[in-house]
């Protein structure tokens, strides 16, 4: 057995450039000092990447197999189906043709020369991954598959919602804008815009997210930004997106919209008269609660420089595996969020007829205040149910304390059911008057459905709720 032959077979390494036989040895011990020329393989002495490499250089590419994967800007997804796109869009096939996606973990990318180095970061990308803070193989394919959905032009993914919330007021806006959001926000949302964006000379409107005559009145000449979630969070309230997009344009403003309780599956706001659409893809693009993310959507002139500037400079960046997580999430988004609904919707039922609860707020349901306008931007409710009970936060706490079943966290859009006291949770560190203003009470309880069986979510709530 010659050394080349035991290396192969039993180290896993392959000798892949031409050296005379009496100096193997040599070159076998510079190389493993320099790590050039050698490759680790597979068990069968085949290199992982497919070709042979010298250094960083490609010495004989194997022929690689070419992907039939439909890209964003493909013919292809002309009257595709929104199941179709969450499997079959956003993929790159390598020379090894797999199947399911790929993950890319790695910082940085290789170039050939120094030339084309100098170029990729002077003259920009130009297609080309070069450093995984703002171009990374993996988190395309998740942007190319989200913009899908969405039917966007430009996806940018961020490391979580927030980040994307960040990431486009820093890209687009200065100090000396205006900007109008919804009070039926986020709690952090409204954190981020008062202790930090107005520090650096934004002013801050906030208006009732049902009101489009409100936010007409918001309106000055130096305002830029229309924000709104919807439905919000947690009241469910929704808000006319064809309304208070003719609003911003009239101002020259543009409409931000959070479509975390939606998601794609449901809502598709860019199409309703939005700019730019915002997601947590921590919530229901996930759906299984395993990592952070987000995201921001829009048209490729408005968002794409901008983003990609801040992303580089910045970097709240979407990691490759988060990225994988979520790519492979939207997926069974579709068949998830029709699940959720269902079980909300009953849910929801189930709650209203109960004596100890005060209210419900669920779009799906003919009592909710919103309930038309929710049917015709929305294919329905979604997955979120808040209700009040009667008793305050004493009477609240109680019915959370006593599920045995249901997860008590402030998250949402997993497939395990999640319940929690938004008052003294997600929004317990605004200003009471801000919750007052929001119509957060201390009653008030949110629950995620998830999909369990809804008689078992049933049973864990009615346990407090007889108490």
């Amino acid at each position: 057995m010659n050394v080349a032959t035991y290396l192969r077979r039993f180290v896993g390494l392959a000798v892949v450039h031409s050296v005379q036989p009496g100096q193997l040895a040599g070159a076998i011990q510079i190389q493993l000092r320099r790590t050039r020329g050698l490759r680790i393989c597979d068990p069968f002495g085949l290199p992982l990447d497919g070709s042979f490499h010298f250094g960083n250089r490609k010495m004989a590419d194997q022929p690689s197999q070419p992907s039939r994967a439909l890209a964003p800007s493909d013919d292809g997804l002309a009257g595709l189906h929104l199941d179709t796109l969450a499997v079959r869009t956003g993929i790159h096939r390598s020379q090894f043709a797999e199947h399911s996606e790929a993950m890319y973990l790695t910082s940085s990318f290789v170039f050939d020369n120094a030339q084309q180095a100098a170029d990729a970061f002077q003259k920009g990308t130009d297609g080309r991954n070069v450093y995984s803070r703002f171009t990374n193989p993996t988190v395309t394919a998740f942007e190319e598959r989200l913009a899908a959905l969405e039917g966007a032009e430009c996806c940018v993914a961020t490391a979580s919602g927030m980040s994307a919330i960040l990431a486009i007021t820093m890209a687009l806006f200065k100090a000396g804008d205006h900007v109008v959001i919804s009070q039926g926000v986020f709690g952090s949302t409204v954190q981020l815009f008062t202790n930090f964006f107005e520090k650096f000379g934004v002013e801050v409107t906030f208006v009732p997210p049902t009101e489009p005559a409100a936010w007409q009145r918001a309106v000055k000449p130096s305002t830029r930004m229309f924000f709104v979630e919807t439905p919000s969070n947690p009241l469910t309230e929704v808000s006319d997106i064809g309304a208070l997009s003719e609003i911003a344009h009239r101002a020259g403003a543009v409409l931000i919209v959070d479509n975390c309780f939606c998601s794609p599956a449901l809502q598709r706001p860019l199409e309703l008269g939005a700019d730019i659409i915002i997601h947590s893809a921590t919530k229901y693009l996930d759906g299984q609660g395993r990592v952070l993310g987000g995201a921001v959507l829009g048209s490729r002139a408005l968002i794409h420089a901008p983003m990609l500037q801040f992303m580089r400079n910045a970097g709240p960046t979407m990691s490759a595996f988060n990225a994988w997580v979520c790519l492979k999430g939207l997926e069974t988004l579709g068949i998830r969020m029709e699940a959720h609904s269902a079980r909300a919707a009953a849910l929801a039922t189930w709650l209203e007829r109960h004596p100890r609860v005060a209210r419900v707020l669920y779009p799906g349901l003919a009592s909710h205040p919103q309930h038309a306008l929710a049917m015709r931007q929305q294919k329905t409710g979604g997955g979120v149910v808040s209700f009040e009970v009667k008793g305050g936060r004493e009477a609240a706490w109680r019915v959370i304390d006593s599920t045995r079943l249901l997860s008590i966290t402030g998250n949402l859009g997993d497939v395990k059911t999640t319940i929690t006291h938004p008052a003294t949770t997600t929004h317990g560190r605004i200003p009471q008057a801000v919750r007052d203003a929001a119509g957060v009470t201390e009653g008030l309880i949110r629950i995620a459905v998830g999909l369990e069986a809804v008689e078992d979510i049933q049973n864990d709530l009615a346990r407090g709720l007889s108490g």
